[in-house]
């Protein structure tokens, strides 16, 4: 059978160096799995790997998308799916591929899959952007409670794109975005190897504070000012650009924006642990444990 190896963790953990030596130790790709990685604007505030990095080991979906693109989770899975099924029929592959990422919602889309709910069309799209410029989350929260309470109940009111994307599909479709959620887990046709990635909470945090002062240090002001026009983009509803369109907006300080971003990407990992803490198939190492995480993944392999 062929093998997927996943390798997760929070930001600022050390994915992206470990994943490049495991896949060299293996022999394969990497498909990268997270999300705002993807959009070739933004590489400095969301840590894409280097130009040095993408010639040592084959990288894909980095770089890929423009932040005018429109993009998702169910797209996310189609497309690696199709990726996958080229390679392990193609003569030259060894049944081994390696994805890695922090985006929880693209790595669950691979492993169990996603609902099939339909593809907004960029009408619907531009005209709940425009409304939620218009008119504010809150409007739209309580025009959610009206058209799917079900869904109401459950979701992130503080999350736009979660609120705007259920609106969409209800305007879209004339029934409610719950009626689309079956939750049904997809079998693969390729054996899943999850590792997870963590250290100590020290040790982690003081890494995620010392990357953002490197990301500034390495142009991130100039690359957000680049797209700060497009601030309403939901490429750009991100960690790092957020904090810096507000000093760009007079509404803070520049050190007060570095602050933010640490602070709000702290807060972003625990997050990430908590979601992929909670599947049981997946192992947790620390990132310097290369052996033994390689005779996990050879143990594992079949």
């Amino acid at each position: 059978m062929n093998n997927l190896i996943v390798i997760s963790g929070p930001t600022g953990v050390g994915k992206t160096e470990l994943s490049i030596n495991i896949a060299r130790h293996f022999n394969t790709f990497i498909i990268n799995a997270d999300s705002r990685q993807l959009f070739r604007e933004l590489p400095i505030g969301t840590s894409a790997p280097t130009e040095d990095q993408l010639k040592k080991i084959r990288h894909f979906f980095v770089g890929t998308l423009s932040i005018h693109d429109y993009y998702s989770a169910a797209m996310f899975e189609m497309d690696v799916m199709k990726c996958l099924s080229e390679h392990f029929a193609s003569d030259n592959h060894n049944g081994i591929a390696l994805m890695t990422g922090g985006s929880m919602m693209y790595i669950d889309a691979v492993c169990y899959g996603i609902d099939d709910i339909p593809t907004v069309d960029d009408v619907t799209r531009n005209t709940m952007k425009e409304r939620y410029e218009r008119e504010g989350l809150d409007a739209l929260c309580h025009e959610l409670e009206i058209l799917d309470p079900e869904y109401y109940d459950i979701v992130d009111k503080n999350n736009p794109k979660r609120v705007i994307h259920a609106l969409e599909i209800c305007h879209m479709t004339g029934k409610t975005y719950t009626s689309f959620r079956k939750n049904k887990i997809k079998k693969r046709p390729f054996n899943i190897i999850k590792i997870g990635l963590n250290r100590e909470r020290d040790e982690l945090y003081d890494r995620i504070n010392r990357r953002v002062v490197e990301m500034i240090n390495s142009g991130l002001v100039d690359e957000a000012q680049k797209v700060y026009a497009m601030k309403g983009l939901n490429s750009l509803n991100t960690v790092g650009y957020k904090e810096l369109f507000e000093f760009f907006a007079g509404n803070c300080k520049l050190d007060e924006a570095v602050f933010r971003i640490q602070c709000n990407t702290r807060r972003y990992c625990r997050k990430q642990l908590t979601w992929f803490k909670r599947d049981e198939k997946t192992a947790w190492f620390h990132p310097d444990n290369f052996e033994e995480i390689i005779n996990y993944i050879e143990s594992k392999l079949q």
